[in-house]
């Protein structure tokens, strides 16, 4: 652990899946660091932020680190206490639990001018840190939804959820249908006394599984996304048919331009009658809600399965942009004009982290300890080459990345080039506006 003086370390803010493989990786490098997580111990989300009844969408091939593969006895589709052992397993077998440090919220996370980072922690602490690596998720800072008028009944955001007595002898109505709305709408229908789920727009409903094999395990993912796109309508229209002839609106977007949601189980409820679609919500009157469409109900409880936004409250105001939900950082990671600051696992893997989280950790190892020989910020030095552009979604195609860290590792160099330009064109600049004193 720091002691609270140590200027040679890093931090890692958050031990969930992303925290855990970055630490492993940082330690693979021989960069020494700390990990610190607010909550009672590693896990992240499958530790305090999920449904004890959930489980994982994308299979666990595609869920695994690639260098730790999960117990060969668990399903296509492990549980939520079984993702949590796995990651407990993880930081046992890479000897991480002894870099962690837990109840330990951040409060404030600041570069000085020496370009140290200090730290403020809940507790009072104070430390120095070489570079903050922040993995603090993207499931907690909840969105609810907005609608007028007020709800008298009880509203429960779908991070709240975990069991389905919650629903028992409750009108529910669930906003949003991805994939923890979707649980949740069919834990209702099957344990609350009625279900309704409200939906804006249309969803891209995909099988879990196609002809027997997890869908995220069909090797299809490394194809042009216009050709993924094809072969995926084509099980869609096989195995589910049209969405409108379950009372759902066709989707209004591209699949994959936003989250899609896995699984047809929302679709058996709807046919069995448990759940019932209703459009977007107009107005709301005590718990009495209508319907852009005219049509009313009662509720005792609404679910805003509406999503999170994406914060680092810790971090200044302005210290890093983000837009519309999507961080403007370089190599996906990297603020220009910050030295030392990285931001990981802001952005979702569509089909499973874990094809793609141990490489892009290595890699990001890699230019962690890069950073050392620039004189200028990773970011900045990225925002000035031809290949980097700022994200303009949060959605990570997994085999498209992996091609391009693979492109990476080979371009290094690339960037200490281009350091040593930037300082050479700083220097001259500096000559050309300096004015001489006379005597």
């Amino acid at each position: 652990m720091s002691d609270g003086a140590s200027h040679d370390r890093h931090l890692i803010i958050g031990a969930g899946p992303i925290g855990l493989a970055t630490a492993a990786a940082l330690k693979r490098r021989g960069i020494t660091f700390d990990i610190v997580d607010a909550a009672t111990g590693i896990g992240g989300n499958w530790l305090h932020g999920v449904y004890r009844t959930a489980h994982i969408v994308s299979s666990k091939k595609a869920t695994e680190y690639s260098d730790y593969p999960m117990p060969a006895d668990y399903p296509d589709f492990p549980s939520a206490d079984q993702m949590l052992a796995y990651l407990q397993s993880f930081a046992k077998d890479r000897d991480l639990l002894r870099h962690c440090e837990f109840n330990k919220g951040v409060r404030l996370a600041a570069p000085d001018d020496a370009g140290r980072w200090i730290v403020k922690f809940a507790d009072g602490e104070e430390r120095i840190y070489k570079g903050v690596v922040v993995c603090n998720g993207h499931h907690w800072d909840k969105r609810y939804p907005e609608f007028r008028g007020t709800f008298t009944g009880d509203m429960l955001h779908s991070k709240d959820y975990r069991e389905p007595s919650q629903f028992e002898g409750k009108r529910v109505l669930v906003i949003g249908g991805g994939n923890s709305g979707v649980d949740m709408a069919c834990d209702a229908g099957r344990f609350g006394k009625s279900c309704d789920i409200s939906l804006k727009s249309g969803y891209w409903y995909m099988p879990k599984t196609f002809l027997g094999r997890p869908l995220t395990d069909i090797p299809l993912w490394g194809l042009p996304i216009f050709v993924q796109r094809a072969i995926i309508k084509l099980m869609i229209r096989l195995s589910i048919g049209d969405y409108r002839r379950y009372g759902l609106q066709r989707p209004n977007h591209k699949m994959f331009e936003r989250h899609p949601a896995f699984g047809t189980d929302l679709l058996n409820s709807i046919r069995l009658g448990c759940v019932k679609p209703r459009p977007a919500i107009d107005h709301v009157d005590e718990k009495t809600v209508t319907f852009v469409d005219g049509s009313t109900a009662t509720y005792d409880l609404i679910v805003a399965a509406t999503g999170f936004h994406t914060s680092f409250p810790f971090l200044p105001d302005g210290l890093v942009k983000i837009e519309n939900g999507i961080v403007q950082v370089y190599g996906g990671a990297f603020p220009p004009g910050v030295r030392g600051l990285y931001i990981v696992g802001w952005a979702q893997a569509r089909n499973g982290f874990g094809r793609l989280i141990t490489p892009l950790a290595d890699l990001y190892a890699r230019l962690i300890a890069l950073q050392d020989e620039l004189e200028f910020p990773l970011g900045s030095v990225m925002e000035q080459s031809f290949t980097q552009r700022l994200p303009t979604t949060h959605l990570v195609d997994p085999e498209k990345a992996r091609r391009e860290i693979r492109i990476a590792h080979w371009i290094l160099p690339l960037l200490k080039a281009r350091d040593r330009r930037m300082a050479r064109k700083q220097k001259l600049t500096a000559e050309k506006t300096s004015v001489p004193i006379r005597a």
